[in-house]
C-alpha cells in the first residue's frame, strides 16, 4: 500500500512521539524531531509505502538521541495490559468454542475461529493509543469485515511451513494459543524484530515473558515497521521464500506485503486503525480483518 496524503500528518506524529520518547533534554530532542522532520520532507511521497520513511525517521532519531528503544517503557506497559487481559479473554474464547461445540461435531473449525479472533483483538493495541482506549477496545467482540479465515484454514491443513509475523509486543500472550493451534497441521515459525522498532516485538521481549519455549521456532525479521526486505536477515528472506503461508499481523505488514502480486500465500490478521489502511482495504475505520492475498 502506497502512502496516502493523510500518512504524512500521522508520519509528522511519530516524528514528535519518537524523540519525545527518546530523550528528556530538550536541546537533543529539539534536534531529533529537526532533522526527523527533514527526512520526513524528503521521502514522503504518494509512490512511496509509509513503512520505508518510517524507517528512516526512527533511524536519525535513535542516532542523534543514542536510544536505541525509544519504546521500552510504553512496550512494558502494554504488556503489563496484555497479560492482565489475556487470562480474561481467553476464558471467554473458551466459553465461546465450547458453546458452540455442543452444536457441532466439528471442534477444529470453532478453535481456529475463536483462537484467530483472540489474536485480532490484540491488534487493537497502538503506540499511538493510550492505555484506557486499549483496555476498552480490547475486550469488545471480534467480528470481521473482511472474513477469509474459512480459506486461510482450508489452505492451511495443506500447509508444511507458516511463517507468523508478529506485530506489538503486547500482542504475543494472544497470539501463543493460535500458533499452537496452526502447529497441528504445520511447522510455524514466529518472526519478531531483529531490534527494537516502536513497540514491536523482539526477542528479548518474549523471553522477559518467559514465553520462548512455547513458541518453538523464532527467529528476527527486519528492524523496520513491517517489511523492508532491503533491510531483512538472509535467514527471514530464505524462509519468506520457502514458506507455504505468511500469516501477518499489524497495518505495517499489510502496507509492505500488500505491494507484492497476490499469491494466495499471505494472511493478513489486523484492526484497521487509520483512515488510509481503512480505504484500501474497504472497511470502516477500526474495522478487524482476516484477509487472504
Amino acid at each position: 500500500m502506497k502512502a496516502r496524503r493523510d500518512c504524512h500528518e500521522c508520519l509528522q506524529r511519530l516524528v514528535y512521539q519518537a524523540a519525545k520518547l527518546a530523550d528528556n533534554n530538550e536541546q537533543i530532542r529539539e534536534r531529533a524531531i529537526k532533522e526527523g522532520l527533514k527526512i520526513l520532507e524528503e521521502n514522503f511521497s504518494t509512490n512511496e509505502v509509509t513503512i520505508v520513511i518510517a524507517a528512516k525517521i526512527h533511524e536519525v532519531i535513535k542516532e542523534i538521541t543514542g536510544n536505541s528503544d525509544p519504546y521500552r517503557a510504553m512496550k512494558d506497559k502494554e504488556m503489563a495490559i496484555a497479560r492482565e487481559l489475556y487470562p480474561e479473554l481467553s476464558l471467554r474464547a473458551e466459553a465461546a468454542s465450547r458453546r458452540r461445540g455442543r452444536k457441532r461435531s466439528n471442534l477444529y473449525k470453532d478453535d481456529f475461529t475463536d483462537y484467530l479472533k483472540l489474536a485480532a483483538a490484540a491488534n487493537t493495541i497502538d503506540f499511538f493509543r493510550g492505555p484506557g482506549s486499549i483496555e476498552v477496545d480490547i475486550r469488545r467482540p471480534v467480528n470481521f469485515a473482511i472474513d477469509d479465515s474459512e480459506q486461510f484454514e482450508a489452505k492451511l491443513k495443506d500447509a508444511n511451513k507458516v511463517l507468523y509475523l508478529a506485530d506489538n509486543a503486547g500482542e504475543i500472550y494472544f497470539d501463543l494459543p493460535l500458533v499452537e493451534w496452526m502447529r497441528r497441521f504445520a511447522n510455524v515459525i514466529y518472526v519478531v524484530k531483529s531490534l527494537p522498532v516502536q513497540d514491536d516485538a523482539t526477542l528479548e521481549d518474549i523471553r522477559k515473558a518467559g514465553l520462548e519455549s512455547d513458541f518453538g521456532t523464532i527467529i528476527t525479521g527486519t528492524a523496520s515497521p513491517g517489511i523492508v526486505f532491503t533491510l531483512a536477515s538472509e535467514e527471514f528472506k530464505r524462509e519468506f521464500e520457502s514458506a507455504d503461508l505468511i500469516l501477518a499481523k499489524g497495518m505495517g505488514h499489510y502496507e509492505s506485503l500488500s505491494e507484492l502480486p497476490g499469491q494466495g500465500k499471505f494472511f493478513y490478521c489486523l484492526m484497521a486503525k487509520c483512515k488510509p489502511v481503512a480505504r484500501s482495504l474497504g472497511v470502516p475505520v477500526n474495522s478487524y480483518v482476516a484477509m487472504l492475498q
